[in-house]
This record gives structure tokens, C-alpha cells and sequence, in this order.
């Protein structure tokens, strides 16, 4: 006897739910704490981004590049948030579906951002 299967209809989100079979619990857990580990650095980019903010509003010397790097931190942490969330729904749903798992652009686009932070820090320290 198979343990019985749990309502589709009464789990979020339908669209990876509503599909297929269920996978192996050990590699939904899994892609659970990649989603939770995205989730952890997009935490990470918003303070720093917010921290960042908070002292260049209070030594105007840091000038627009503080603001710039600040806004870029923040604009890493949204993406990190969304991009955990679209990654884990993928592969979720391929999991469901006995598909391979796709790979996600946002590892390139983060990596792009924290290069344009660095960037900036270092124009920061130079100036400072």
C-alpha cells in the first residue's frame, strides 16, 4: 500500500503542485534550502544596501557613489528574493515532471551586480 497523496488543490503555488508525481522528499528539501540559502543572501544584500544608505545620509562626504552602491545592494537583494523564488518553482515543477533541471540566469546577473558594488567600493576607498 502506497501512503496516500496529498491534495493538489489545497497546496501553493498550483502551478508546480498541480503537476506530476512526488519527487523524492529529500530533493525537495534540498531544493528547499537552496531557495532558503538564496533567500539568506538576498537578506544580506538589503542590509548592507540600507546600512550603506543610513551612513551616506549621515556623512554627506561619502557623495552619490555610497547612494549608487546602496541602491545597487538593495536592487541585488530584490532580485536574489525573486529569482528564489522563480529557481525553486522550476525546478520544483521539473521535479514533478521527471525533467532535468534548467539553470537560471540570475547566477551571471548577480555575479555582473556584486562586480559594479566592488567596483564602487573601490572608487569609494580610493576617494576616501
Amino acid at each position: 500500500m502506497s501512503a496516500p497523496q496529498p491534495d493538489p488543490d489545497r497546496r501553493w503555488p498550483h502551478s508546480v503542485y498541480g503537476l506530476g508525481s512526488e519527487p523524492d522528499p529529500r530533493f525537495s528539501f534540498a531544493n528547499e534550502r537552496t531557495f532558503l540559502a538564496w533567500i539568506r543572501t538576498g537578506l544580506g544584500f538589503l542590509v548592507s544596501g540600507v546600512g550603506i544608505a543610513t551612513l551616506a545620509d549621515l556623512n554627506p562626504e561619502l557623495g552619490v557613489e555610497a547612494h549608487l552602491a546602496a541602491v545597487l545592494l538593495i536592487a541585488c537583494g530584490v532580485v536574489s528574493a525573486v529569482g528564489a523564488m522563480s529557481r525553486w518553482m522550476r525546478n520544483e515543477r521539473a521535479m514533478r515532471l521527471n525533467q532535468p533541471l534548467s539553470t537560471s540566469p540570475i547566477l551571471a546577473l548577480m555575479a555582473g551586480g556584486l562586480v559594479l558594488i566592488a567596483l564602487l567600493g573601490l572608487v569609494l576607498v580610493a576617494v576616501g
